[in-house]
């Protein structure tokens, strides 16, 4: 079996999981995905010309007015986690839908605002809830669809937050100007309700069971067998419990020891093959004969606990289940999948490892909340924080918690900076579209790059950290109109990276295992640092009367970032650690496997 593959309390077999059909309806999903992000991310992303209508209307300092942008993309982020437990107990449909209507809710009660303090509520956090539910499902319903052509459906599905802000933020001016600010924000309102259309096309996957897989239940369920099954023949010494065909394992109970004596050709059923279905279908079969033929034994519990039986192998198809869920790129670029599909994604497709009853009791708010099983299991992988001991990802994360405080700064502060400067509020407005449309460009070209063997994606990703940074932090020299458009179309070509290749960076440095928990980890503390970022510089502002300190700020931050990543490969020599490989391992039985299961 592959390195890292486990089973959780509440298993999963591979022959439970759906089978990503590479295209036909997944097209839809892409296309839901697109039209989502268009919607969500142009909506948030062109915050800046409501900035300028809040600082009007409520008369605040802009740094106190900043917490309603930065609430927004701070609150989607940090609802990770949860989101992924829903997505997984309810499917990217559901949540999809849900969240359409949170954020709509938020905006509708965002017109009733007496004071800036009502909108950190109800435009900040409330719509943030919203967007987040919706922005975590856009990316897992995708890559559910998709394996070998998932880089290509991801970037086209991506691409609508580069294109959304284009088109909403010009679109966000033009209805302020016609219909105040909270007119804008009603008819934003029902573009947002439109992706519970787009949610819908998010079709879950169907689990289609093999002939013989119904076969088995079939027979399973017939009287005849389980009266064989149950039949014991009494021994002066004990009683032995014969598979009269020699297709069962033979059970046999000696004084107070249950011994399953496995035949050879059962334990050559045990082993991992390309056929991802035998796997859990021979185990399940041995387990569940186990449990019957021992119903009646005194040591039944024992036998169940380490042998994990029905329970243990109730189906379920929770996206979450996948370890490679949150990767962007294609796996035909990770060479166990190119020499082995089936045995890879039998290798990926698994729960956290069990859970100990003594140190289950730490998550006693689940039972308290009455969580069901597939959002415990999807809690339990993205918020383990083991994974911080990592010196590699820590600082990874210090990397992203620097960017993050700079990343919103132009989408909020660009528009009302250029207005200060004289620049009539239309164009003014414009730079935001700029940096969507480079932002849609970028990604295309550095993902196309990212999947391109002699390219180092580390420093592909560190490299366009840096220069980003290092832009926001020159275009204070000069507020002339041209210069702001070059830094607006800088700025965000090379963001995009920060997005787009997060994910496969992280599967370079930490190992597809490792993804789920480090992705969850990522959204956490990057919904921390977006929360500061705006309102740290707008209280620079507020201080000096000028933009110029605030954009230093945020853009040594991104580049400092971008730079630091440059000692991961020095840190990784020093360490010893090799890159991850996530072999996958299938071995013939040894001696000691053929040997009787002791209770």
């Amino acid at each position: 079996m592959g390195k890292g593959r486990g089973k959780g309390k509440h298993g999963v077999g591979v022959d439970s999981m759906p089978t990503p059909p590479d295209g036909g309806w997944g097209w839809f999903v892409v296309l839901g995905s697109f039209l989502l992000h268009v919607v969500a991310d142009g909506i948030v992303y062109s915050f800046g010309v409501f900035y300028m209508e809040f600082l009007t209307y409520f008369k605040g300092g802009k740094g106190e007015t900043a917490w309603v942008g930065s609430l927004v993309p701070g609150v989607t982020f940090l609802v990770g986690p949860v989101t992924s437990a829903l997505t997984n107990r309810y499917g990217c449909r559901s949540v999809t839908i849900v969240g359409a209507i949170i954020a709509a809710v938020g905006f509708i009660l965002s017109l009733f605002a007496p004071n800036i303090y009502y909108l950190f509520f109800s435009f900040g956090i409330l719509s943030g809830l919203g967007f987040g539910l919706m922005y975590l499902s856009a990316i897992v319903s995708v890559s559910h669809y998709f394996e070998s052509k998932r880089s290509f459906a991801t970037g086209i599905a991506v691409c609508g937050s580069g294109i959304g802000t284009f088109i909403f933020a010009p679109v966000s001016n033009l209805l302020v100007d016609e219909y105040t600010w909270r007119g804008a924000v009603l008819i934003e309102a029902g573009i947002i309700l439109n992706c519970i259309l787009f949610g819908v096309l998010f079709r879950p996957l169907v689990v289609k069971h093999e002939n013989a897989d119904r076969e088995y239940d079939e027979e399973k369920g017939k009287q005849e067998e389980k009266e064989k099954l149950m039949k014991k023949p009494a021994e002066s010494n004990g009683v032995q419990y014969t598979d009269q065909q020699g297709d069962l394992p033979d059970i046999q109970k000696t004084g107070t020891k249950d011994t399953l004596a496995i035949p050879n050709k059962h334990l050559q059923n045990l082993i991992l093959q390309n056929d991802t279905n035998q796997l859990f279908r021979s185990e399940g079969a041995i387990n569940n004969i186990a449990s019957k033929t021992l119903s009646a034994s005194p040591s039944k519990q024992s036998f169940n606990r380490q042998t994990s039986t029905q329970s243990h192998l109730t189906p379920s198809s929770g996206p979450m289940y996948r370890e490679d869920i949150f990767y962007s790129g294609s796996l035909i670029n990770i060479p166990q999948y190119r020499s082995n599909p089936n045995l890879f994604i039998t290798s990926i497709t698994s729960l956290p490892d069990v859970i100990p009853d003594d140190q289950d009791q730490d998550w006693c708010l689940f039972r308290c909340l009455g969580l069901s099983p597939e959002m415990r299991d999807a809690i339990r992988q993205m918020m383990d924080f083991s994974l911080l001991k990592d010196v590699i990802f820590l600082l990874f994360t210090i990397s992203n918690i620097c960017t993050s405080i700079g990343f919103n700064m132009p989408y909020i502060y660009l528009p009302d900076r250029a207005h200060e400067v004289g620049i009539n509020k239309t164009d003014a407005t414009f730079l935001v579209s700029v940096i969507g449309i480079a932002n849609t460009i970028g990604r295309v070209v550095f993902g196309w790059m990212a999947d391109k063997p002699w390219v180092n994606r580390l420093m592909l990703y560190n490299t366009s950290l840096f220069i980003c940074g290092n832009a926001t932090a020159l275009s204070p020299l000069n507020d002339s109109y041209p210069f702001l458009i070059g830094y607006a179309a800088v700025f965000g070509a090379f963001i995009g990276v920060y997005v787009g290749l997060t994910s496969v960076v992280l599967v370079d440095l930490l190992g597809l295992s490792k993804l789920t928990n480090a992705f969850g980890l990522l959204l956490m503390f990057k919904g921390l640092a977006t929360f500061i970022g705006p309102p740290i510089a707008g209280w620079l502002y507020d201080g000096t009367g000028s933009y110029n300190i605030p954009f230093h700020v945020a853009g040594t931050m991104v580049a400092i970032g971008g730079a630091m990543l440059y000692a991961i490969p020095f840190v990784q020599k020093c360490l010893g650690r090799k890159p991850p490989t996530d072999e996958i391992e299938l071995s013939a039985p040894r001696e000691e496997e053929m040997k009787p299961l002791s209770a």
